[in-house]
């Protein structure tokens, strides 16, 4: 009986506990959402282009038929062009979308000629679809904006986004990277205005995949007390902070993305090219000494060895690039814990690249592959990094919410998927009854 007394006594405070939870979450009016920012991943936004007259094609037919359609001030998008899908634009496309690294300076540039811009920065526009004009095959953020405006959210005044040329990344202290800091300083007035507009609240942010890195670089190179002021908690949804073994496919062979028709090595250049690109090479930490994920007749080569594997897959020039300003990127201090409430949304148990077997023939054909555990692209080690990094910070709240079998970009439009994002959400909106 005593034992029976004391489940009915915990019924009794818990049972109203639970309906005033439920209650303040389903009250939440509009008016009280916390702004949203959502932040791309890789590729997850459009681009768009202008070719001046110091631009030099690669070809003939690129100086006679490409871009296909342009605006009156030459203005077209660069991605996503579904042009690219044909070889002979293929070569163009990735001629203008190649990054130079200019050692002089210690930076990337683009191609000379090509001028690059990211259209409609703040709002959702550019991260719904990739080509508004092929909606279904080419849907990015669609399904998630529209479940956040079904609990209230709108664009413009409490939901925005933040997109960016994608192709571009960070780099180490001491050294400039002047599109990629541009691009923290614009989100961080984002930020700020979008915290202005809506009453002083701090606001979620909502990063996918390579977004989340560019987030977790925001808080740190921030003071924690501006932190705490303007972010009331950061979703990572499919975060690759450790990096891919996909990532040394690309580099090695070059990688169509499972687009059809495409042929890796026409992209393999432009690819290698792109500083965000390095950055996602397996992070040493994450994936150990021991691990050999790419295996070669000749050689084997762990997380450890990246620069050896540049040099031999014949691309020596992203060697110092990679050793000065992306591994110090790795170190566990760079990917400090940054005192702000995080939440990682990840997918499981769907077959991810974890090492690549090579055979006599070279880098210039596709690989074996041996599958592991993780969303598809990134590596469950990735996935789970600051679990293990952050293990021993106190101060530091972070929940992991898998979702098995949803993919890198599938977990964007899995409706269990987004029940899971939107309910995250939603608890975090509720809070403001019991926080202020």
């Amino acid at each position: 009986m005593k034992k029976q007394s004391r489940t009915l006594n915990h019924l009794a405070v818990l049972i109203p506990t639970l309906l005033m939870m439920y209650t303040c979450q389903a009250m939440i009016s509009p008016s009280n959402l916390h702004p949203l920012i959502l932040v791309p991943g890789n590729g997850g936004n459009q681009l768009e282009a202008r070719l001046t007259s110091a631009y030099e094609p690669p070809s003939l037919f690129c100086n006679r038929w490409y871009p296909i359609c342009k605006n009156k001030d030459g203005w077209f998008r660069l991605w996503f062009d579904p042009s690219v899908l044909l070889a002979p634009f293929t070569k163009c496309f990735a001629h203008c979308m190649t990054l130079y690294y200019d050692p002089q300076i210690d930076d990337y540039h683009n191609a000379p000629g090509v001028q690059t811009r990211v259209p409609r920065f703040g709002s959702t526009q550019s991260l719904l679809y990739l080509d508004p004009h092929l909606k279904e095959i080419t849907g990015y953020m669609s399904p998630l904006v529209g479940s956040l405006e079904e609990i209230g959210y709108e664009n413009g005044k409490t939901l925005f986004g933040a997109p960016y040329d994608f192709r571009y990344g960070l780099a180490a202290e001491g050294h400039p990277t002047q599109v990629g800091s541009k691009y923290l300083e614009d989100l961080k007035a984002l930020i700020e205005n979008a915290s202005s507009s809506n009453g002083g609240k701090p606001v979620i942010l909502v990063s996918h995949s390579l977004g989340g890195l560019f987030v977790l670089q925001l808080l740190n190179r921030n003071p924690l007390s501006w932190r705490q002021s303007f972010v009331k908690h950061f979703i990572a949804i499919s975060a690759p902070w450790g990096g891919t073994v996909e990532e040394m496919l690309t580099f090695a062979s070059g990688y169509s993305l499972g687009v059809p028709l495409v042929e890796p090595l026409l992209v393999r250049g432009e690819q290698r090219s792109s500083e965000s690109n390095l950055w996602l090479m397996p992070n040493p930490n994450m994936f150990g000494r021991e691990r050999a994920l790419v295996i070669t007749p000749n050689d084997n080569y762990t997380a450890y060895d990246i620069p050896e594997f540049l040099n031999d897959i014949g691309f020596p020039q992203g060697v110092y690039p990679y050793k000065a300003r992306i591994l110090p990127l790795m170190d566990r201090n760079q990917l400090a814990a940054p005192g702000v409430p995080i939440s990682c949304v990840i997918g499981s148990g769907v077959r991810t690249p974890e090492t690549l077997f090579y055979g006599p023939n070279g880098f210039d054909e596709q690989p074996e592959i041996v599958y592991g555990d993780g969303d598809g692209t990134v590596n469950m080690a990735s996935l789970l990094g600051l679990e293990s990094l952050w293990s021993d910070f106190k101060n530091q709240t972070l929940r992991v919410i898998k979702i098995g079998g949803a993919s890198h970009t599938q977990i964007l439009k899995d409706e269990g998927a987004l029940s899971e994002i939107v309910r995250e959400i939603s608890s975090i909106n509720s809070q403001l009854s019991f926080e202020k």
